[in-house]
């Protein structure tokens, strides 16, 4: 869900220079982890998630003098490792990464739901995507209305996604603009964009793989699907422009189970915020390289943010439905 040209190698690089971005000091917290901590990780190795988990586990380890192990249980979205981390004991020793969309979009479509919100503790935003709506920019397309128009003129246009929360936005544009795409279901973070690089579909989703691409003039971003503007794009429009009023950006988060002792949660949320607010840790220099820079909300305003996603994703789904 970003720019992985360089993910899981330019992790592991920067992971190794962490000792010259390290703190002279190590700063003190109420709490210290009485053994290894494990940070479960949703999603397979390689990948934006998997990279900035295992920057930020190294630089725990690094910065704090704790042992972070992290561990990869991927599998539907992230919703296997949500399922095994409700079930750990909330003493801080295991911890979670995941996306946004795993907790506040994947569970409401499930047939049998069995995790929510309330299972949780959020402890930190870290980063978040880019996602866009891309073509090849020989199709002589600008910007989504430009699609939007040659759908409306009769050309079909096939629409690839990699998510059913990005298939169910695809069904979306297309209703409140009164034409339909061919949905085409894609797999991974570089699907989208090898199907429209390929010519296979005419416009697809990208989160953030596609800056390369954009960068070269290879591909053209139609349009922004955060709630902002892109970085690589910043004139992209938004899709508020186009009646679609979601936001179907993802945040990279730290989660714990459910009922964190203050002084664990409060350790933890300070040890991440010190790295991200670090212009010198590898965990900030991967932010920037290849995400959305660091984004740090923590506490009540975090929760708050991921129950708006919640009811946002519950209006979506509705739109979808209809």
């Amino acid at each position: 869900m970003a720019h992985f040209a360089r993910t899981f190698a330019a992790a592991s690089a920067l992971s190794a220079a962490l000792s010259l971005g390290a703190q002279a000091e190590t700063p003190t917290l109420p709490w210290t982890p009485s053994g290894q901590i494990t940070m479960m990780i949703g999603f397979q190795a390689g990948g934006g998630a998997d990279s900035l988990a295992r920057v930020l586990s190294d630089a725990l380890s690094a910065t704090y003098g704790w042992t972070v192990v992290p561990e990869n249980i991927a599998g539907r979205g992230g919703a296997a490792m949500a399922e095994a981390l409700k079930k750990e004991p909330a003493d801080g020793l295991t911890i979670g990464f995941t996306v946004s969309q795993s907790l506040a979009y994947d569970p409401q479509i499930a047939m049998i739901p069995t995790y929510g919100l309330e299972d949780f503790d959020f402890l930190s935003s870290v980063t978040g995507s880019q996602v866009g709506i891309v073509a090849r920019a020989d199709r002589g397309w600008k910007t989504l209305g430009d699609v939007i128009e040659a759908a409306r003129a009769g050309q079909k246009i096939s629409f690839a996604a990699m998510t059913q929360q990005l298939s169910d936005g695809t069904y979306v544009i297309g209703k409140h603009n009164g034409v339909a795409f061919t949905s085409v279901n894609v797999q991974g973070g570089r699907g989208g964009v090898n199907a429209v690089m390929a010519q296979d579909v005419d416009i697809a989703w990208a989160g953030g793989t596609q800056a390369s691409s954009v960068s070269s003039g290879d591909l053209v971003n139609l349009a922004s699907g955060e709630a902002t503007p892109l970085i690589m794009s910043p004139d992209a429009p938004l899709l508020s422009q186009y009646d679609v009023p979601y936001d179907f950006g993802a945040k990279f988060l730290l989660i714990a189970p459910a009922g964190l002792p203050e002084e664990v949660k409060t350790s933890l949320e300070q040890a991440v915020a010190g790295l991200l607010n670090d212009p010198d840790s590898a965990l900030h220099t991967l932010t920037v390289r290849n995400f959305s820079g660091p984004e740090v909300v923590q506490g009540a305003a975090l929760r708050a943010a991921m129950q708006q996603r919640y009811d946002q994703a519950t209006k979506l789904i509705d739109d979808a439905a209809e």
